[in-house]
């Protein structure tokens, strides 16, 4: 069973924060990155690859700072996924300024997706849970961890940017091991890694404000030159208390799919599932920010995205 109490934060810690929220850095602009690969990877009838296209193109129009538009993968594991390097090569990239992610879980797919330069951000999906991590990438965490250096390497070498979601970044349902200091530890060996960007993942849907609002604060006070993303997935009815944990807490990043399509299949809620873009937009509007999004191309692909996901 999925564990939901409320918490406080740990009860000790090895790290010296040296925190204060003076030291909490922000970037300079809201990154929204839009994940259509989230929201059909999981989806048990293959969606026609030009109908990816369109979606995908029609994505790029609205001005989103990155598309996770696709993966490199095995076909066996992600079927859904395995037109991918297709789908890449009909993508109208001229004149949008998002940026394209492929997710990626060894390092043969690392290669493969470096070989494209359409694409900016490699992202791999390293898990504070060792069952999970057995689970969606077949390997231990020590394997992904020695894997995800040599993906570190073919990015310095490729002239890509490597993304690595800690997944279960919250809690998991496997009564695996799970709190503050382990998914400290994980950032520090990624710092270690020089891994620049980090997107804290809530794989099951058990985040809550409290946990959101300690570990952003407490990570971006003490690893300042990382960049820290949140990739979340909720309710309907607890979706707006989330983003606000996390941008009150500084982090400037955030992940979400059209409609909440998508999500984890583990998750013990049926209801949960990716954080609806709709609803960041509203929120960080409502906040007073300026997104800079073509509004007429995102109404158009959300009137899309239900062919998509029917």
């Amino acid at each position: 069973m999925v564990k939901r109490e409320l918490w406080s934060g740990p009860a000790c810690c090895d790290v010296n924060f040296e925190y204060t929220r003076k030291a909490v850095t922000t970037f300079n602009t809201m990154k929204l990155i839009e994940c259509p690969r989230d929201a059909m990877q999981g989806i048990h009838d293959f969606i026609p690859t030009e109908q990816k296209i369109d979606y995908i193109n029609q994505l790029l129009k609205v001005g989103f700072d990155t598309l996770d538009f696709g993966s490199f993968v095995s076909p066996k594991a992600i079927p859904q996924m395995r037109d991918t390097a297709e789908v890449l090569a009909n993508l109208e990239l001229e004149g949008s300024s998002s940026k394209l992610l492929a997710i990626i879980a060894n390092v043969r797919g690392a290669e493969e997706a470096a070989q494209h330069e359409q694409i900016q951000y490699l992202g791999f999906p390293l898990s504070v849970s060792e069952t999970f991590q057995q689970r969606n990438t077949n390997k231990s965490i020590a394997e992904a961890l020695e894997h995800l250096a040599q993906i570190q390497e073919i990015c310095h070498r490729q002239g890509k940017t490597l993304v690595t979601y800690i997944s279960m970044g919250f809690g998991n349902p496997y009564g695996d091991p799970w709190d503050a200091e382990t998914v400290i530890s994980f950032v520090e060996k990624l710092h270690r890694l020089q891994v620049r960007i980090i997107s804290l993942s809530d794989t099951v849907g058990v985040s809550n404000p409290q946990n959101i609002t300690y570990l952003f604060e407490h990570l971006i006070g003490a690893f300042q030159e990382i960049e820290f993303g949140a990739h979340l997935h909720t309710t309907p009815s607890t979706w707006e208390e989330k983003v606000d944990a996390a941008y009150k807490a500084g982090c400037q990043r955030f992940d979400g799919a059209l409609r909440g399509y998508g999500g984890c299949p583990m998750a013990a809620d049926a209801l949960t599932g990716n954080m609806a873009t709709e609803n960041l937009i509203a929120y960080f509007e409502n906040n007073g920010l300026n997104l800079n999004l073509n509004k007429a191309a995102f109404d158009a692909a959300m009137a899309r995205s239900v062919a998509v996901f029917s």
